[in-house]
């Protein structure tokens, strides 16, 4: 795709969630990308302001790391609100179009996105209602059923041990229905850890989802305009593909496109159309299934701002499609600017 003219952007990065570290990753790449796509680009971190080209080079040299920011970290950095001043800043008012490398927190549930909209600032991605959807677990496992879209059982905490088990066998997930990249996620296979296991996960959210643990395969769709990308698989060295797998080298094998028949292939792709159109998604989307051992597909969640960085899985998927990372960017940008 050819530039049709230099754009003055602004990749949105950092911030005070729980995912800070994966999203400085992403930043960096895709502000390196569109910088060599001929784009006047600016780095800014909601949580600290403006980057410098020395900051950029410093954050180059730091991994994301086997596991996310504690939360006594995050609050030195403002407890994930977003700063006061974001929307009237230049680099935000002054841009032709914002790349949200955001992730979690307010930088994926709609509310930077609300602002945005209230500025009449262009920006990647979905918008503030169709994030704040996709953000909720509950409401987008209830959306995506609605529309067709196999996923698994669920309850939300708290719930007696005896209805969760009544309910939905063991072991199920627990995991904070507001969250990404499996932050404060555990699997429990004996009640007598049910409690601890929601305990953690309130942590991180006001709200927790106790899911159905569906054993299998796993599997990545990524979604761009009204196209879904080559199916992946997930082959993690563990058998979560849990926070440590997905930021670190070698922590898990991602094969694009996945091994599978074609028919099997066709439906995680119609599913993955059908999740994103549910939850009103516009823009690009990754979403993820797992496939148990008679074939079914059950859709676990979709990401409208998903990982960007060197480890990420969306720009594999856009590499087997043909589609290197700095044109995978570009199509991002143009596409928010329709």
């Amino acid at each position: 795709m050819a530039i049709l003219s230099p754009l003055r952007i602004t990749v949105l990065m950092g911030g005070a969630s729980a995912e800070r570290d994966v999203s400085l990753a992403s930043g960096i790449r895709i502000a390196q990308a569109l910088s060599a796509r001929g784009h006047t680009v600016t780095a800014l971190d909601p949580a600290k302001g403006v980057l410098s080209r020395a900051d950029l080079d410093e954050l180059k040299r730091s991994n994301v790391g086997i596991e996310p920011p504690s939360l006594e970290e995050l609050a030195g950095l403002g407890g994930g609100r977003l700063r006061d001043d974001l929307i009237s800043m230049p680099e935000i008012r002054q841009a032709d179009v914002v790349f949200l490398a955001l992730h979690g927190g307010q930088g994926e549930d709609g509310t930077v996105q609300a602002l945005l909209d209230m500025a009449g600032v262009r920006y990647t991605g979905s918008g503030h209602l169709a994030s704040a959807l996709a953000m909720d677990k509950d409401l987008s496992k209830t959306l995506f059923r609605a529309a067709g879209v196999q996923t698994a059982d669920w309850l939300m905490a708290p719930q007696p041990g005896a209805l969760v088990e009544q309910s939905l066998g063991l072991p199920v997930v627990v995991k904070p229905s507001k969250q990404g990249s499996t932050v404060g996620l555990s699997v429990v296979r004996d009640l007598v850890d049910l409690d601890t296991a929601v305990a953690e996960a309130f942590r991180y959210d006001d709200e927790v989802m106790i899911e159905r643990f569906i054993a299998g395969r796993e599997f990545t769709v990524g979604v761009i305009g009204d196209d879904a990308l080559p199916v992946g698989e997930i082959k993690p060295v563990k058998e979560l593909y849990d926070y440590e797998c997905k930021y670190t080298a070698g922590m898990a094998v991602e094969e694009f496109p996945a091994d599978l028949s074609q028919s099997a292939t066709n439906k995680l792709q119609e599913q993955s159309l059908r999740a994103f159109r549910a939850l009103k998604l516009r823009g690009y989307a990754r979403v993820d299934f797992r496939l148990d051992a008679r074939g079914e597909s059950y859709c676990l969640e979709v990401n409208t701002l998903p990982g960007m960085a060197p480890t990420s899985l969306i720009p594999q998927a856009a590499a087997a499609a043909g589609i290197d990372f700095e044109e995978f960017c570009e199509r991002i940008v143009q596409l928010a600017i329709g």
